[in-house]
């Protein structure tokens, strides 16, 4: 069994460095799925899939065409592993917090289903906002104040209010949810 898979992943070794069409197409059909719901799960949209794995796929194959790359170890895996490299050193890039923090701050205006027309609803809007901001509790207050004010990485707000960066991010959304609550019933209530 062990010859087989060696075998066959020194075919597909093969077939990259001479550039096998059909053996790339099927590496590339096997690995693009789990690479897509990858980065999906981990602050991705689909565009930006196709684009991770645009760039990993190429780095891949230039890397077996330079020999780079073990003939005994498995393609998939590692094309899996440089695209989720690539994915990591998005998420770490200033481009994608400066696009994060810009996505959050459109979240904290709570849209209803009526369009703001002038500016005295406008006005309105950012006094309720403000009243509920008000109305939260100490540690939502804290956490919303650190990501949306003072730009701080999920790591960081999670380091300073010694919980995990997996709960600090839970948190921040039950607390966006309930600024939502607060922010639709104060502009309820006038």
């Amino acid at each position: 069994m062990g010859d087989t898979f060696q075998q066959r992943e020194k075919n597909i070794v093969q077939g990259f460095k001479s550039n096998d069409t059909v053996v790339m197409k099927r590496i590339y059909l096997l690995t693009y799925p789990k690479v897509r719901n990858y980065i999906l799960k981990n602050s991705g949209n689909e565009e930006l899939a196709k684009d991770t794995f645009q760039e990993a796929f190429v780095a891949c194959w230039s890397n077996i065409k330079a020999d780079r790359f073990s003939e005994n170890g498995n393609v998939e895996a590692y094309l899996f592993r440089i695209a989720k490299n690539k994915w990591t050193d998005y998420l770490r890039s200033s481009d994608f917090k400066r696009k994060a923090a810009a996505n959050s701050l459109t979240q904290l205006k709570v849209v209803t289903e009526d369009t703001l027309d002038n500016e005295s609803d406008e006005e309105h809007h950012r006094r309720a906002l403000q009243q509920a901001l008000q109305q939260l509790g100490g540690n939502c207050k804290t956490l919303l104040q650190l990501f949306y004010f003072e730009k701080k990485s999920m790591k960081e707000i999670a380091l300073a209010m010694n919980v995990t960066p997996a709960s600090a991010r839970n948190q921040k959304y039950r607390c966006m949810e309930k600024l939502r609550t607060l922010s639709l019933a104060i502009k309820a209530n006038g």
